[in-house]
C-alpha cells in the first residue's frame, strides 16, 4: 500500500524588523558578487521596498575578510547605483559582503551577508577546483613562476568598457600574445578628451588581472582609457584606445507602471494587476504598497521585488477599502510611483451564479424531451460546475408541483428529462451552481408538448455564442441540434440582421452550407447591434432556426489584444496571449478550430498570472488551424491566430534561424586600397555585443595582431577590420572573418587567388607608388586636351604640392617647347594653347614637373587613334562655328557660302540639291576660301533652284546648314548675277591705257622726246591728246601716232622750255574712256649750274 498524504499551502509575508533609528530605510537584500578577479570583487544588491518616508540617498558596502569578524567600510561616500566594485583585496584571500541603505534620516541596518567570494581570477579558481582539496585554511596562496629572459610584453588587444555609471567605470581586455613566460601586470591609463593628456592611474599598484574599476572620475566628462603591461623586461607599448566615453550612469531608471487594477480575491486579499514599465532595462521587478483609504499611510505588501504584472495582496483588514499603487526598480534605482488605482472594499469575490435563460426543446420523444438553455450571464467570479433541472406537469393551464429531473449536475447547457408522459404539457426551470452555491432558478419556460417528433428535416442548432468581438468581425460557435432528423446533418446556414431591425430583414451570410460549428463574421459596422442564428441541413432540407445570439455591438474595446506568435531563442514556436481583465478564478481555454486542445499531444499549454502560452513540440502540417484562446470569468475576452501552410514554412525557417543564429552581416567581407597602398579588409555585421569575438584567418590558419596584421573592431558600429601594410606573393589565398556574438556564429571569405590577387597587388603597389609621387611636386589631374570654343587645342593639367622653386617644362616628341606664359600655380592649372591645330601639331606631348624635393612627368599622345580623336573634336567645333548659309550674286552667277572659325582638311564638306548630293561640273563648284566655304553655281538656270544643304562631317556626325534658292531669292540673285555680269563685260571690254607712259619726264632742252604707250579696247578705242587740260594736235613739232588700233606715239623733236606742262591721253569706246597723265620738265643745263652755285654750302655761315 502506498502512502496517501494532502498538500496545503498558505501565503506568509515576513516584515522587516524596525529601524534601529525612525524613519531609516530598511535592509537591502539579496547581496552577491556578481564578478571577481584579483583586483576586485562587483558587489549586486535589490533596494528595499521600504525607504523610511524619504528617498534612498545611496548605500554603503561593508566587507569582511573570512575568518575575522572586522568589517570595514567601502566607500566614503554613498552609491546611488545597484552595483559596486570594492578593490583594495588581498589576491587569494575570502570576503563576505553587507550592504546598507540611507536616507536623510540616517543609515538603516546592514542586510544579509553575501556567501563568501575569493579574489581571484576565474581561470586561476577553476584550476584551484580541478586539484584535490585540503583543509581549508581562510588563505589561498598564490605563487608565481620564476620568469627567464625578459621580453616587453606587446599591447594588450578587445580593451572595451564592460560597466559604466557616474561613480566608477570597469574596463576589460585580453591579454597580449607577446609576452614571454613570465607574468606580467597591467598599468591604465585615461585622457580628459579636453586635454589631449594621458595620466597613469593605477601609479603606486600594477593590475594583476585583464579587469579594472576606475574611481575618481568627473560626472559628465568625457574620457578614453588605454592599457600597457609591463614585466621585468619594461613597460611594452600601449593598446588601442577606447572610443570616447561621457561619464554617467547608462542605465536609466525604469519608468512607472500604469492601469492599476486591484479585483477581489478572498476576504482578506486583493489581486493587483499592473501595466509593466515601458522600454524597462534590467529591470528587477516591482514593489507594491497599500494604504487604507483616508488614512494616508501606506504599507509595503511585499518585501522582495516579484516579477511580472501580478501580485496577491495578503493581510489585508476584511471590509475595509484599499487603494494600491507599484513601482518598479532596476540597478538605476526605484521609478516613481504609479497612479494610485480605484478603491476597492476588501471581501470575499465569489457568489452563486445568475439564472440561465431561454429554455428551449431540441427535440421530443414519446416519453422524453430534450432541452437546451443559455448559460448565466454572471458566473458569481468561479466557474459553472453544472445545471439542476426542475418540470412540472400543465393540465388545462393549471401547473403542477416542481420535480426535480436530475440529483447529479449536468454539465453541458442541454439536458434529456426522461419518463414523462406522451402528449403531456410541461414546464421547466434551470439552476446553475459553482463553489459558492446553487443559484437562483431561471424563469419559467413556456409550456412544451411530450410527443414524437416525425419531422424530417433536423432541428435548430443550440449553445450559439460570440467571441472575439471586434470593431468589424466576430466568432459565432454553436452545438449540433439534438435532432438531427432522418438523416444527419450535412450543414449549417448562419443568418444574420441588425438587432433592430425587422425579422423579414434577416440575411445569409454563406450561400453554401458549412461543415465547421463555427463561423468569423467579416464586415460588421463598427458601432451597431446585431443578433445572429443558425439553422441546420440534411439531405431532406433546412430545420428550423436555433435561438437567438445577441445582441452584440461590434466594437475593438479598450485594451484588447491579441494572440502573438514567437520563436524564442532555442527555436521553440509559441503563440502567446495576455489579458489584463482577469478575475481571481479566470482561466486560459484554448482550443484549435474551434475544438479544446487540452489532450492535443503536440501541443503543451503553460498559464501564469495573467498570460499564457501554447507551445507546438513539433509543428507540422497537420497543425493547420485557427487556434484561439477564451478567457473565462470574462466579459467574452478571446482572440484567435491562424496558422496556413505558409505561415508554417515561415515558423520553422525562423525556428531554424533561432536555433542555429547567426550574426547577420549588413555587409560581406571586401578589400580596398588605402591612400598609401595598404590593403584593408572589412566587414559590417547589423550588431555586435561587447562580448562579440572575431577569429581572423588565412588560408586555414588563424592570424593574429602583430607587425604584418593590424585588427580593429567596432562594436557600435558592427565594423570589423584588417590591415596588412603590403601584398607579397606568399598572401595569395583565402582570407575569412569568423565571429562568435554568443550563441550567434558568423563568417565572411574573400578568395583572392590568381589575376583576381595580382590586379589587387598591382593596384596596392601603384598606390602606394602614387602616394610616394604626391611627397613632391606632381599632377592632381594629369595632362589632357580640350577644344575651346574658338576651335583651338587647349592642353591642360592641374598641379598639387607646388612652391615657388618647382619648374615646369613643356616637351613635344622629347624637345622642349619654349612657352610664354609663366605660371604663378595660383589655381593649380597648367595649359598649353596651339591655335589652329593640325597634322603638323600632331606627337607626343609631356609635363615636366620638378624641384628639390622630386619631380613628376605627365605624356600625353596625340597621334593615330589619339589624334583622330581630338580632330574629330576639332571639325565638330568648327562645323558647329559654321554660319547661316547666305546667297551671294557674282558677274559669273551666284555663291552659297558659309564662315567657319578655320577650316581643316579633316572637315568633309557635302553639298546636296533638293536631296540629291551636287555633283560638281565646271559650272558648279565647291571650294574653301579662306575662313569661307562656298558653293559657285555659274550661268544659273531655273533648274537650279531649290533647297540646298551643307553637310560638314566632323567624322563621327553630320551637322547641316540650309539655304532655299527659290522664289523671290533667286529672282533676286539672278537679277544680281544679270548685272554684275553686265558691269563686268563693260569693265573687261572699255577703253583703257595698259601701261607705257611715265609719270613724270625730264628732258634737256634741245634733246627730242619720245614716248610710246599700248591702249586697248573692244571696239578699237579712239584717242586724243591734252597739254594743259587743251586739246593737242599733231604737228611737226609735235607729232602724235596711232597705230594698229593698239600703239600711240609721241614725239617731240627738239624739246624747248615752252613743252614743259602737264600732258595726257585720252582713250575712248562704246563701254567708258579713261585718261593717262604725265608731266615733262624741260631744263637748260647752265643755269642748273648758276642755281648751284649760289646755293649755301653744308656748314658754311651765311653773311
Amino acid at each position: 500500500m502506498g502512502e496517501y498524504y494532502e498538500q496545503y499551502s498558505a501565503y506568509v509575508f515576513v516584515r522587516d524588523a524596525d529601524a534601529e533609528i525612525e524613519g531609516a530605510p530598511a535592509s537591502p537584500l539579496d547581496v552577491v558578487g556578481l564578478d571577481a578577479n584579483k583586483d576586485y570583487i562587483i558587489i549586486s544588491w535589490k533596494q528595499p521596498a521600504v525607504d523610511g518616508g524619504s528617498p534612498i540617498l545611496g548605500y554603503f558596502i561593508d566587507k569582511c575578510e573570512v575568518g575575522t569578524d572586522s568589517w570595514s567600510q567601502c566607500n566614503d561616500t554613498p552609491v546611488k547605483f545597484a552595483r559596486f566594485p570594492v578593490t583594495g583585496l588581498i589576491e587569494g584571500r575570502s570576503y563576505i559582503f553587507r550592504v546598507r541603505a540611507v536616507n536623510k534620516t540616517g543609515i538603516g541596518l546592514p542586510s544579509r551577508v553575501s556567501e563568501p567570494v575569493a579574489a581571484l581570477d576565474p581561470d586561476e579558481k577553476a584550476r584551484l577546483k580541478s586539484r584535490p582539496s585540503a583543509p581549508w585554511t581562510g588563505q589561498i596562496i598564490v605563487t608565481e613562476e620564476e620568469p627567464g629572459e625578459g621580453i616587453v610584453p606587446g599591447p594588450p588587444t578587445d580593451l572595451s568598457i564592460t560597466e559604466a555609471t557616474q561613480s566608477y567605470v570597469v574596463l576589460s581586455w585580453k591579454p597580449p600574445r607577446q609576452r614571454g613566460h613570465e607574468g606580467i601586470l597591467y598599468f591604465v591609463e585615461k585622457c580628459d578628451v579636453e586635454t589631449e593628456n594621458w595620466q597613469r592611474v593605477n601609479t603606486e599598484l600594477p593590475v594583476k588581472s585583464p579587469r579594472f574599476a576606475l574611481f575618481d572620475l568627473v560626472e559628465g566628462k568625457s574620457y578614453r582609457f588605454r592599457v600597457r603591461c609591463s614585466n621585468s623586461a619594461g613597460v611594452g607599448e600601449p593598446s588601442e584606445a577606447t572610443e570616447v566615453t561621457v561619464v554617467g550612469d547608462k542605465l536609466d531608471i525604469p519608468k512607472a507602471p500604469g492601469n492599476i487594477i486591484p479585483s477581489r480575491n478572498t476576504d482578506t486579499s486583493v489581486v493587483v494587476t499592473w501595466e509593466e514599465s515601458k522600454d524597462a532595462k534590467e529591470l528587477v521587478g516591482y514593489y507594491i504598497e497599500s494604504s487604507v483609504v483616508g488614512s494616508g499611510k501606506w504599507e509595503p505588501c511585499n518585501n522582495n521585488p516579484v516579477k511580472g504584472s501580478r501580485f496577491t495582496c495578503h493581510g489585508l483588514a476584511t471590509g475595509q477599502s484599499y487603494v494600491f499603487r507599484v513601482r518598479a526598480v532596476n540597478a538605476a534605482g526605484l521609478s516613481e510611483y504609479s497612479q494610485d488605482s480605484e478603491a476597492i472594499e476588501v471581501k470575499a469575490a465569489i457568489a452563486a451564479p445568475s439564472p440561465p435563460y431561454d429554455i428551449t426543446c431540441l427535440e421530443s420523444f414519446r416519453d422524453s424531451m430534450v432541452l437546451g438553455w443559455k448559460q448565466p450571464d454572471k458566473s458569481g467570479g468561479a466557474e459553472i460546475t453544472g445545471y439542476y433541472v426542475n418540470y412540472r406537469e400543465v393540465i388545462d393551464g393549471v401547473p403542477g408541483r416542481w420535480r426535480e429531473a436530475n440529483i447529479k449536475a449536468v454539465s453541458e447547457e442541454a439536458y434529456k428529462i426522461s419518463n414523462l408522459k406522451e402528449n403531456t404539457v410541461y414546464q421547466f426551470q434551470v439552476a446553475a451552481m459553482n463553489i459558492a452555491g446553487l443559484g437562483a432558478p431561471s424563469a419559467v419556460s413556456e409550456c412544451f408538448k411530450c410527443e414524437e417528433w416525425t419531422i424530417a428535416v433536423p432541428g435548430p442548432p443550440h449553445s450559439l455564442k460570440y467571441s472575439e468581438v471586434r470593431k468589424t468581425s466576430l466568432v459565432l460557435q454553436w452545438k449540433p441540434p439534438i435532432h438531427s432528423g432522418r438523416t444527419p446533418v450535412t450543414g449549417y446556414f448562419v443568418d444574420m440582421k441588425e438587432a433592430k431591425a425587422r425579422d423579414d430583414q434577416w440575411r445569409g451570410l454563406n450561400e453554401a452550407a458549412i461543415k465547421n460549428k463555427y463561423l468569423r463574421v467579416q464586415g460588421l459596422q463598427e458601432g451597431v447591434s446585431y443578433v445572429f442564428r443558425v439553422r441546420a441541413i440534411n439531405q431532406a432540407g433546412v430545420g428550423k432556426p436555433s435561438d437567438l445570439a445577441g445582441p452584440v455591438v461590434a466594437e475593438t474595446r479598450p485594451g484588447t489584444k491579441e494572440v502573438v506568435v514567437s520563436v524564442d531563442d532555442d527555436g521553440v514556436i509559441s503563440l502567446n496571449f495576455e489579458c489584463d481583465q482577469m478575475t481571481a478564478n479566470s482561466e486560459f481555454i484554448w482550443s484549435k478550430d474551434y475544438v479544446s486542445t487540452e489532450d492535443s499531444p503536440h501541443l503543451e499549454v503553460e498559464s501564469k498570472g495573467n498570460k499564457t502560452k501554447l507551445t507546438f513540440k513539433d509543428l507540422g502540417m497537420e497543425d493547420l488551424g485557427i487556434y484561439s484562446c477564451d478567457v473565462t470569468d470574462t466579459d467574452g475576452i478571446a482572440s484567435s491566430y491562424l496558422i496556413d501552410e505558409e505561415e508554417v514554412k515561415r515558423l520553422l525557417a525562423l525556428s531554424q534561424e533561432h536555433k542555429f543564429p547567426t550574426v547577420p552581416a549588413k555587409s560581406e567581407l571586401a578589400v580596398e586600397i588605402l591612400e598609401k597602398g595598404q590593403v584593408r579588409f572589412w566587414m559590417q555585421a547589423e550588431k555586435l555585443s561587447s562580448n562579440a569575438k572575431v577569429n581572423f584567418i588565412f588560408n586555414d590558419k588563424e592570424v593574429f595582431e602583430g607587425p604584418k596584421y593590424k585588427m580593429h573592431i567596432d562594436r557600435n558600429t558592427g565594423i570589423i577590420e584588417m590591415f596588412m601594410e603590403k601584398l607579397l606573393d606568399e598572401d595569395e589565398g583565402t582570407y575569412t572573418f569568423q565571429l562568435q556574438d554568443g550563441r550567434a556564429t558568423g563568417h565572411s571569405t574573400l578568395v583572392l587567388i590568381g589575376d583576381v590577387y595580382k590586379k589587387l597587388q598591382k593596384e596596392a603597389e601603384f598606390q602606394r607608388q602614387e602616394w610616394i609621387r604626391k611627397q613632391g611636386p606632381h599632377f592632381a589631374e594629369y595632362l589632357s586636351w580640350e577644344v575651346t570654343g574658338e576651335c583651338n587645342v587647349l592642353l591642360k593639367c592641374k598641379v598639387a604640392n607646388i612652391k615657388k622653386e618647382t619648374h615646369i617644362l613643356w616637351y613635344k616628341d622629347e624637345r622642349e617647347i619654349s612657352v610664354d606664359e609663366k605660371h604663378d600655380f595660383k589655381d593649380g592649372i597648367c595649359t598649353l594653347l596651339i591655335t589652329e591645330f593640325s597634322k603638323k601639331d600632331a606627337g607626343v606631348y609631356e609635363v615636366v614637373l620638378k624641384d628639390d624635393r622630386g619631380k613628376d612627368k605627365s605624356r600625353l599622345k596625340l597621334v593615330d587613334e589619339a589624334f583622330q580623336e581630338l580632330m574629330t573634336e576639332i571639325c565638330k567645333k568648327i562645323a558647329l562655328s559654321a554660319t547661316d548659309l547666305k546667297i551671294q550674286s557674282t558677274a559669273e552667277g551666284i555663291r552659297l557660302y558659309s564662315f567657319v572659325t578655320y577650316y581643316v582638311d579633316d572637315l568633309k564638306v557635302n553639298w546636296s540639291h533638293n536631296g540629291t548630293a551636287i555633283k560638281y561640273t565646271d559650272r558648279v563648284k565647291s571650294g574653301v576660301t579662306g575662313q569661307q566655304i562656298w558653293l559657285q553655281i555659274n550661268e544659273p538656270t531655273p533648274t537650279d533652284k531649290g533647297k540646298y544643304v551643307m553637310e560638314l562631317f566632323d567624322g563621327k556626325t553630320g551637322h547641316q546648314k540650309t539655304v532655299d534658292l527659290s522664289g523671290e531669292a533667286y529672282d533676286e540673285a539672278f537679277a544680281e548675277f544679270q548685272r554684275l555680269k553686265q558691269a563686268a563685260i563693260a569693265e573687261k571690254n572699255r577703253a583703257r591705257v595698259m601701261g607705257g607712259l611715265p609719270d613724270v619726264v625730264t628732258i634737256q632742252e634741245g634733246k627730242a622726246l619720245n614716248l610710246t604707250c599700248t591702249v586697248w579696247g573692244d571696239p578699237t578705242p579712239e584717242i586724243s591728246w591734252l597739254k594743259n587740260e587743251k586739246s593737242l594736235a599733231s604737228d611737226d613739232h609735235c607729232s602724235l601716232r596711232f597705230e594698229a588700233g593698239k600703239t600711240a606715239f609721241f614725239t617731240i623733236n627738239g624739246v624747248t622750255t615752252s613743252d614743259s606742262g602737264k600732258y595726257g591721253l585720252v582713250v575712248k569706246n562704246k563701254y567708258g574712256s579713261e585718261t593717262s597723265d604725265f608731266t615733262i620738265s624741260v631744263f637748260i643745263p647752265e643755269e642748273e649750274a648758276r642755281m648751284a652755285a649760289t646755293k649755301p654750302q653744308k656748314g658754311a655761315k651765311s653773311k
